[in-house]
């Protein structure tokens, strides 16, 4: 996966939100950090994986790879609002449930939250790549996926989303 693509996309992206909705000067961290939970919550409901009470499937892969993106787009602002880049993809030999890998994203932003430090930051980013791995995804679907997703974003700002 080319982080650093995906990095100058996010900033152009970035950039466009806020000149457009005059947002320059504001710190948008807590903003960016609440709506990556917010992403999260969202992809773990079309996984359903947490749903021992329902029998429903979880939602198609297409579906739950746009979500995926979604959470990795707020990522990626929040390491270029807080001047961050991950550049390092590690990988964990421990394999975790879903849903202890969801929780242990949810922890490291949560953790990132309190620290708002570039250690706290790459752990979310490396359980957050961990996850989409966990979920099936290659990096090449996500890297797509997202180029995508970026794109309609831009969309959206041109039809006053």
């Amino acid at each position: 996966m080319d982080l650093q693509k995906l990095y100058s996309l996010q900033r152009q992206l970035d950039k466009r939100i806020e000149t457009q909705h005059g947002l320059q000067e504001e710190n948008l961290v807590e903003k960016k950090i609440l709506a990556l939970l917010v992403e999260i919550g969202e992809l773990a409901n079309e996984t359903r994986c947490f749903k021992f009470w329902s029998v429903k499937p979880a939602a198609p892969m297409e579906k739950v790879l746009e979500e995926y993106v979604d959470g990795l787009h707020f990522i990626l602002s929040l390491g270029i609002e807080c001047n961050f880049i991950h550049t390092v993809e590690e990988d964990e030999d421990k394999r975790y449930s879903l849903v202890e890998q969801f929780l242990r994203v949810f922890q490291a932003a949560n953790e990132f939250n309190k620290a708002k430090s570039l250690e706290s930051y790459k752990r979310l980013f490396t359980t957050y790549l961990q996850l989409g791995t966990q979920l099936g995804f290659t990096s090449e679907q996500i890297e797509q996926a997202y180029i995508h997703k970026n794109e309609v974003n831009h969309e959206r700002q041109n039809q006053n989303y």
